[in-house]
């Protein structure tokens, strides 16, 4: 981040399936290596997979989840006195998108055997319903912020 001057974000195209931009993110960070051909398979297919399990489309039930996980309050570090604090804080619209899909791919490949596609589907499933380790990850973060509030006043 540079010290002066406003950081030019990239404008981020929708995907060639389903037109979205949030599933082009969740592709871009299934991609490991440069290989996209590949992520898209397994994005795709996960996607085929969860909307016949679900009876729902694919957009709409990957919209849900993402706001099903999407944190509203994290916790920061701040250094006060020779202390550490941890200060809760708001998160931003765009971060709170880049967490909930982190978290979600990360629980998606850490899920033993099957394909990455099937992995990433049973996550999403999971997810969808309430439950998995993603949730559980979202819950924990809002926990934790919530067990600070006594250091909200020292929020910069």
């Amino acid at each position: 981040m540079p010290r002066r001057g406003k950081v030019i974000r990239r404008e981020i195209r929708p995907d060639a399936k389903y037109g979205s931009v949030t599933v082009a993110r969740f592709v871009s960070r299934v991609m490991m290596q440069g290989r996209k051909a590949t992520a898209e398979q397994i994005v795709y297919g996960a996607l085929q997979l969860v909307s016949q399990q679900l009876n729902q489309g694919p957009v709409e039930v990957m919209e849900q989840v993402i706001r099903n996980v999407t944190p509203s309050l994290e916790v920061k570090p701040r250094r006060v006195g020779g202390a550490t604090y941890q200060v809760p804080v708001e998160v931003q619209p765009r971060r709170g998108l880049s967490l909930a899909i982190r978290w979600l791919v990360r629980s998606a490949r850490a899920r033993p055997g099957k394909s990455a596609a099937e992995k990433l589907a049973a996550e999403i499933i999971d997810v969808a319903q309430g439950r998995g380790a993603t949730v559980k990850k979202c819950e924990d973060t809002r926990r934790m912020a919530e067990a600070n509030k006594a250091f909200a006043h020292y929020r910069w």
